[in-house]
């Protein structure tokens, strides 16, 4: 289990350089040549996170490389090492079902967190200052960008975090009976994922502790389906209305252009402050709605709610024994 997790993170380390340094080098060199970003912002990269969010081009690159590195380490890794079904087990098999809850998933970000926006303006914690503002340049460009780098992030922190990352994890646990193992497989996946915003801008020991629970209302469309359509979809939408359309910090980060400018007020502990809704408790309250709301859609969708029995043993594995 643990070996299969080094390798993994290996692989996409080893896949985000390789591939970063193919796509970047063309898009830093013409980039530059029109004027679109300085050298001195290439160079401050690694030291200053708001360099890379402040530009569009590069944030949109970002995006792309780790679309592209973290599902192909997923199923190089996934495939040859961990023997694996690798779109089945991963909860990337895209049937008829698959798609249907994608479109659950993306309504469920966009209504919880428009219901986290309401509540703060009725509580008179933000006040709108603006419509269709971006930091710089066009506003509606940026949003644009904006949904592109969330339609990737999206997809691969969910094909990292409750695709590779609790699969392997239920599936080491497996021992321990089914429950058990899906149980720790889940609350150690978000603790990583808890641990991957820890360096955030304006990250606190709450914050990441909030992300740690996100990490459960995120895994819930796979425990329940087997499927990561309902936590990728949920992932795109709760990030880009966030940031994109009220006008929030997205995790720490400022948000580059919004449908809607705000001005934070009210207490943190409630609001999440400079790192945003997810640090807060009004955040929190509306992932315990995001899980029963996920637990009511797949209860009436599907029939039943239950623990989806291949996590703790792949499906290719199971295919094996009964031939």
């Amino acid at each position: 289990m643990v070996w299969r997790l080094i390798i993994h993170t290996v692989a996409v380390l080893v896949l985000s350089i390789v591939i970063g340094t193919i796509i970047s080098i063309p898009v830093v060199f013409v980039g530059s040549a029109l004027g679109f970003f300085s050298p001195e912002q290439i160079a401050a990269l690694q030291d200053n996170p708001a360099v890379l969010e402040a530009n569009l081009i590069l944030l949109v690159t970002q995006g792309v490389v780790l679309l592209i590195a973290v599902p192909l380490a997923t199923w190089l890794v996934g495939h040859f090492v961990g023997r694996r079904k690798v779109f089945e087990d991963f909860g990337l098999k895209l049937d008829a079902d698959w798609w249907i809850d994608l479109g659950f998933g993306l309504l469920l970000g966009a209504v919880l967190m428009a219901g986290i926006f309401l509540i703060e303006l009725a509580a008179g914690w933000v006040t709108v200052t603006g419509t269709f503002v971006a930091a710089e340049g066009n506003a509606i460009v940026g949003i644009v960008a904006v949904l592109i780098a969330f339609l990737c992030v999206g997809f691969y922190e969910e094909v990292l975090s409750r695709g590779y990352h609790l699969v392997n994890l239920a599936e080491g646990f497996s021992g321990l009976g089914k429950a058990p193992a899906i149980a720790l497989a889940t609350l150690l996946s978000s603790a990583l994922f808890g641990v991957l915003h820890a360096t955030n801008p304006n990250a606190s020991a709450l914050s990441t502790f909030n992300i740690f629970l996100a990490g459960f209302m995120l895994a819930a469309g796979m425990l329940l389906t087997g499927k990561l359509a309902i936590p990728i979809g949920l992932h795109i939408t709760w990030n880009f209305f966030q940031g994109a359309v009220f006008g929030f910090p997205v995790s720490g980060l400022s948000p580059v252009a919004t449908v809607v400018a705000v001005e934070q007020g009210g207490p943190a502990l409630l609001t999440g402050g400079a790192f945003g809704p997810e640090a807060g408790l009004i955040g929190v309250a509306a992932m315990a709605v995001g899980i029963a709301l996920t637990v009511g859609y797949v209860r009436l969708r599907y029939g039943s709610v239950d623990l989806h029995g291949p996590l703790v043993e792949p499906a290719l594995r199971v295919r094996a024994e009964q031939t």
